[in-house]
């Protein structure tokens, strides 16, 4: 069945218009017409089944005939990361920390970041296909690029954890994260690493160093993990 993302979407809505690029989808590409069933998500927790009505390829009606809401989680999952230099990659983050389910991804201008600008208009693309596909409930937060020195000094040290891989003491984040309380917020580097300057500058703001392993893994692959061990911690 398909699925359609509606932000717009209204408690207790009785019809909804969905905008172009998902009309076009359900009446040319897909061919659907008047009576056909449809889902609505609106990213909020609000879930609706719904037929379509008028099969306008520019501005679809469709008639809602149930709504559910899904709470959100209990807790929050909070991935902060230096873009990658390949777009492909961080896109591919952005899909699957999706799917698995995260509340917020930012993004780090870093000293050895590769990538110093980022727009975030197709990656928001991204997540709202990853939210359809998957059945997610909440769209996550995207945050601007901004400084790593600024981040962290608006972080709420007790619930932030630096994963870096240089000498020192090094908690599994497996073990600490359910000690953090509802909300986890895990800082990954750039692939040459966070310097020792910003090492340092954020374990001066009382941010936890952490590992994810053995494995020295990439910078894409290391936010997936935070995201996965988050959730089992929790």
């Amino acid at each position: 069945m398909l699925t359609c993302y509606a932000p717009d979407l209204a408690d207790h809505a009785a019809t909804y218009v969905l905008a172009e690029d998902e009309s076009k989808h359900a009446v040319r590409v897909l061919r659907l017409g008047p009576g056909a069933p449809v889902v609505l998500v609106n990213g909020r927790g609000t879930r609706a089944t719904a037929r379509l009505a008028d099969a306008n390829p520019k501005r679809c009606l469709v008639e809602i005939i149930s709504q559910t809401l899904t709470p959100p989680r209990p807790y929050c999952v909070h991935v902060a990361l230096a873009p990658t230099k390949n777009l492909d990659r961080l896109e591919w983050l952005v899909e699957k920390a999706v799917e698995i389910g995260v509340d917020r991804l930012s993004f780090l201008r870093c000293a050895r970041s590769e990538r110093r600008e980022l727009k975030l208009e197709r990656l928001a693309k991204i997540a709202v296909s990853a939210l359809k596909q998957s059945g997610q409930a909440y769209l996550p937060q995207l945050d601007e690029l901004q400084d790593f020195a600024a981040f962290v000094a608006e972080t709420v040290p007790a619930t932030t954890f630096i994963a870096h891989l240089a000498a020192g003491e090094r908690t599994a984040l497996a073990q600490v994260v359910a000690g953090a309380g509802p909300n986890c917020c895990v800082l990954i580097g750039p692939e040459g690493d966070f310097t020792p300057a910003e090492i340092a500058l954020a374990l001066a703001h009382g941010i936890r160093p952490v590992t994810l392993g053995n494995s020295t893994l990439r910078t894409e692959t290391a936010a997936l993990a935070a995201v996965f061990t988050a959730h089992l911690g929790h």
